[in-house]
């Protein structure tokens, strides 16, 4: 694993971006910040951070997706790497809001950001990005956002953090093949609110009720209604309201 270390930077996700469409550079190549102006969530919503306080780090992963029918995979295997690798930490109560969240109760710790590129040999490299709240303790205007220092008042060592998630996630995709369906049901069984009646929002801002049941192969959220008929959902389709 090779690991680039920047002060403060727009975006870990573009820099590492950048640098792998003008080199070749080694698989799981890791960029991490201390801070960064311009850190995004999923569908781009902002990522904010207070700075040296928390991990920011992006990964190289090429190899790994053969098709467009798999990305959600990349998903899978990134946020079952992080809870696997919080949980040596005593993180508790960890779960995943669905599509990308970590979660410790109800409180969000983290977000990932997975951005995959087509080249022109066919092939697939995914940066994947990750912002976890590691020694943050101010969430004012952030009432659902916590972190893992305010959670067990404890500091963490935010490299030791780093090395883990970026080791579970190494281990977890060598060997993907062997453990995909035990891999997906992990990630199925983690889901924040699974089987737990939820209120919900659709993209026209009608709320209903539902019960989360798991995720299609693609990544859509299963929702079970009132009517006993289970529907999917896309990223932005559906709001859960907690």
């Amino acid at each position: 694993m090779k690991l680039i270390k920047l002060d403060a930077i727009d975006s870990t996700n573009e820099f590492l971006k950048g640098l792998s469409s003008n080199q070749t550079i080694e698989n799981f190549t890791v960029v991490t910040a201390e801070s960064q102006t311009k850190g995004k969530g999923q569908m781009g919503a902002k990522w904010v951070s207070e700075s040296g306080k928390n991990l920011i780090m992006s990964v190289l992963v090429k190899g790994f997706l053969l098709g467009n029918n798999q990305l959600f995979d990349i998903n899978i295997a990134t946020a079952v790497s992080v809870i696997q690798a919080l949980e040596t930490f005593n993180i508790p109560e960890l779960s995943i809001k669905w599509p990308n969240d970590i979660m410790s109760y109800n409180k969000k710790i983290g977000g990932i950001l997975i951005e995959n590129s087509l080249k022109s040999n066919g092939t697939i490299t995914s940066i994947v990005g990750l912002g976890l709240n590691v020694n943050q303790t101010n969430f004012e205007h952030l009432p659902k956002a916590s972190s893992l220092a305010a959670i067990c008042s404890i500091a963490f060592d935010k490299e030791e953090l780093l090395f883990k998630i970026v080791e579970k996630l190494e281990e977890n995709i060598q060997f993907w093949h062997q453990n995909k369906q035990a891999l997906w049901e992990d990630f199925t069984n983690k889901l924040f609110k699974k089987g737990i009646p939820m209120p919900f929002a659709n993209a026209n801002q009608q709320n209903f009720m539902g019960i989360i049941q798991g995720v299609n192969l693609i990544g859509k959220l299963q929702i079970l209604l009132e009517d006993d008929s289970v529907s999917e959902f896309d990223i932005k389709e559906v709001q859960m309201l907690y």
